[in-house]
């Protein structure tokens, strides 16, 4: 009988320490995820600066945004975009992704209105033509495929949103090329639509006179997921520099250790920041943005806050 209380007291015991355990992995859980959604409203803005202009040019702003993912309601992030203005950038480039719902427009437009007035360029991502989806967040780890047969009630009205933006006069640049002057100099644009699901096309640099390579300009490439094989057509066409976005410069990473999924055959050490990316031995300079927003299905980051960055182009030595 004294065996059976000793049993019984032990069971009771050991049922407690775990409840109190299971209880404090729940605090803990709870605790990470309500951290994580903090973090999506610690908007920074990165700075870099990149010598890749002709000698003596002078220098300019790039304003990068990218994977805003706009939800109706988000007044912290609209204002913090429309601040960016007062940093008064030369050119601003949109690496896409910037809806994550169909009534999301009349937001995303109020907060880059005051950018939509200096010149700029975009290219779309997958989340400017369909509506993100409810997935198992385990899939990243496995190869993505993109949007797997998207139909029409998953589509966003992304036409009014390309109209907007070239109605302000930034430049549709999926699948094209395109050349413009700034400060004086000719920047030689080159963009793809989204690889994340297969509309890229690389359509080289803009056609200019048999001379017009000798002229004062610098090749800029723009692409939304930053697929190896994108980046090794950019640079071996001898880009000078290479914009994405898309990783969200993993989302979810661990202090000290980084990203753990790029959500492309990106390396995870290179899901955010700059870097050189080396092809048929060209190295191009690729600024990968950790995005300003994510699907409104998992809203939150850890330790990987939102960003834009201005890059300043200047001169080489």
């Amino acid at each position: 009988m004294v065996e059976h209380k000793t049993f019984a007291a032990a069971l009771r015991h050991a049922a407690g320490t775990t409840a109190l355990a299971a209880g404090g992995a729940l605090a803990l859980g709870g605790a990470l995820v309500g951290y994580g959604m903090l973090e999506t409203q610690k908007f920074g803005l990165r700075r870099e600066t990149l010598s890749i202009l002709p000698r003596g040019a002078a220098d300019i702003k790039v304003l990068h945004l990218s994977d805003i993912h706009m939800v109706p309601g988000q007044e912290t992030k609209i204002q913090w975009l429309r601040e960016l203005a007062d940093l008064k950038p030369d050119f601003v480039i949109n690496t896409g992704d910037n809806l994550s719902h169909r009534k999301a427009i009349p937001s995303l437009l109020n907060a880059l209105e005051p950018l939509m007035a200096f010149p700029g360029a975009f290219v779309p991502g997958s989340n400017c033509y369909y509506a993100p989806k409810l997935k198992n967040p385990f899939k990243y780890f496995a190869r993505n495929d993109g949007i797997p047969n998207p139909s029409s009630r998953d589509q966003l009205p992304f036409e009014d949103m390309h109209r907007a933006f070239g109605s302000a006069g930034w430049v549709n640049m999926s699948n094209r090329s395109h050349s413009t002057v700034l400060n004086g100099l000719r920047l030689d644009l080159s963009g793809v639509d989204d690889p994340h699901i297969d509309r890229d096309h690389f359509a080289g640099w803009p056609r200019g006179s048999s001379t017009s390579d000798q002229a004062p300009h610098v090749r800029i490439a723009l692409t939304h997921a930053p697929y190896q094989r994108v980046l090794d057509q950019f640079t071996e066409a001898k880009a000078d520099v290479i914009f994405a976005g898309h990783t969200h410069g993993g989302q979810v990473c661990i202090p000290g250790y980084g990203a753990l999924v790029s959500n492309c055959d990106l390396p995870t050490w290179r899901a955010r920041g700059l870097s050189d990316w080396e092809y048929a031995g060209n190295s191009v300079p690729l600024n990968v943005s950790a995005g300003l927003g994510t699907s409104r299905f998992a809203p939150i980051r850890f330790a990987c806050p939102p960003e834009a960055i201005l890059v300043t182009l200047t001169g080489r030595k």
